[in-house]
């Protein structure tokens, strides 16, 4: 929202919080409410309270359904003090790196920003909340979608993620799926249905990112160590599939393998780019496309004489650095810290809000406190992984779309199983498929959303 960083969040919602309790004790409310002090108090510590985690429960501080943008204002910081990390951030950056282009990126996160914005086709609650949230704060919805400066965020290069594995491609088209299915579902629905889908997307990406480091370094040590350069760099670093989630099992340990692997590529390449430039060698470029590392190959076997040492250097420091390597702290922390709070379902410290959360991907095997989280997504997630696989469909398909829709997110799980396992019984649970014998797997999909015309993507992806 355009004047409002990050970390201004949470010292908003205590003004906020503030100004509520006077409004209580003096019997006033702003001009333009409708609610006085006490009703708007119930407002939000009753009807669209969201979960604080157990450890949250002594706190005091504003946390709310994030229903419509106006609650950005005084709730949803990442941290609730110091200088929070800009989640929206990442979104954006998932949008350019998915889209062919800078003007459909541009146009699809202007499409996604009006959808947040409540207008007059929104349910009669939305509108409301909008108006209230709006008096109360003084802080509207912005009028207009705000772009990235031009150079601070950029798109790959033509054709260079075609026919390979891209979490945040996948996410850009189907954010076109979800934006269209808005005028069929409540406000409410629909959030948790884009929210679902960002939780899916947003790590999703993080693990293909960490991926793709580790294979550049590892082309990098090869080429130091005297191998040839790849003909083709382009196939030697981004992943074809990724599989970084497996349904039913345990995803803790393969999160964090992935990030200390992550973690010593970045290392290595790092003692690379430092080792060249006190050399009086550096190389002059970036590493966001598949050329430019190729560049960088191609520097680094001229340099070969003078870099004998970055190897034995990388491994030394890798041991002196082991503690941040196995994610204790550091990067590795905050990147698993991340992950576990984007996919695990959210732990209410309020019992009666124990079952708010229906968008996880990892949920606990048990209700014993040293259960093990496994990757079996909620109900709505499931929903919006249906919804986004047959988005541009056009006649029946089976479970077999679903499972190649969930390997593009890295979520892996055999089609041939999904009857027989609990994603079959949810699936039918919640109506989605149809038990065919004439269809692969013996389940057709059911599009959870008729008024969504096959083929509608509700904007450029």
């Amino acid at each position: 929202m355009d004047g409002i960083s990050e970390g201004m969040v949470p010292g908003l919602g205590k003004e906020l919080d503030r100004l509520v309790g006077q409004s209580r004790d003096r019997g006033t409310s702003p001009a333009g409410a409708s609610m006085d002090g006490d009703a708007f108090h119930s407002l939000l510590r009753d009807v669209l309270e969201s979960p604080k985690l157990p450890n949250q429960s002594t706190k005091r501080f504003l946390q709310v359904s994030p229903l419509v943008g106006e609650a950005a204002t005084f709730s949803g910081s990442a941290r609730l003090a110091g200088n929070p990390w800009p989640a929206g951030a990442l979104v954006r950056r998932m949008v350019w790196l998915g889209s062919p282009d800078a003007d459909s990126a541009a146009s699809t996160w202007d499409m996604l920003f009006t959808a947040l914005g409540v207008d007059d086709e929104d349910d009669v609650f939305a509108r409301f909340l909008r108006d209230e949230l709006a008096a109360w704060t003084n802080k509207p919805w912005g009028p207009k979608c705000v772009l990235p400066e031009p150079g601070k965020v950029a798109c790959l290069p033509a054709g260079e993620l075609t026919g390979l594995a891209s979490p945040a491609r996948q996410f850009a088209r189907d954010l076109g799926a979800i934006v269209a299915a808005k005028p069929l579902l409540t406000r409410r629905q629909w959030i948790s249905l884009l929210e679902a889908l960002v939780r899916i997307a947003a790590v999703a990406h993080v693990a293909w990112a960490c991926e793709v480091q580790k294979h550049i370094w590892g082309m990098l040590r090869g080429v130091l160590a005297g191998d040839a350069r790849p003909d083709d760099v382009r196939a030697r670093i981004y992943p074809r599939d990724l599989g970084y989630l497996r349904y039913g099992t345990s995803a803790v340990s393969e999160l964090k393998d992935r990030t200390s692997r992550y973690l010593r590529a970045r290392l290595g390449i790092n003692c690379l780019l430092w080792s060249l430039e006190d050399a009086g060698v550096p190389f002059e470029g970036s590493l966001s496309s598949a050329n430019e590392v190729s560049a960088l190959c191609r520097h680094v076997e001229d340099c070969r004489s003078v870099l004998g040492e970055v190897i034995p250097l990388a491994d030394d420091l890798a041991d002196r650095e082991a503690r941040a390597l196995l994610c204790g702290k550091g990067v590795g922390s905050n990147v698993m810290e991340f992950a576990r709070h984007v996919l695990y379902q959210r732990q209410a410290a309020n019992p009666l809000l124990r079952g708010y959360d229906q968008g996880y991907v990892l949920r606990k095997r048990s209700a014993a406190k040293s259960s093990q989280w496994i990757c079996a997504p909620g109900p709505v997630a499931v929903l919006a992984l249906v919804h986004c696989s047959l988005a541009g469909l056009a006649g029946p398909r089976s479970v077999h779309r679903l499972a190649q829709h969930m390997a593009a997110y890295g979520i892996v799980v055999d089609h041939r199983e999904i009857a027989k396992n609990e994603l079959g019984h949810q699936l039918r649970m919640l109506g989605l498929v149809l038990d065919s014998p004439d269809a692969e797997s013996g389940m057709l999909l059911v599009p959870p959303f008729q008024g969504v015309q096959p083929g509608q993507k509700g904007g450029r992806a």
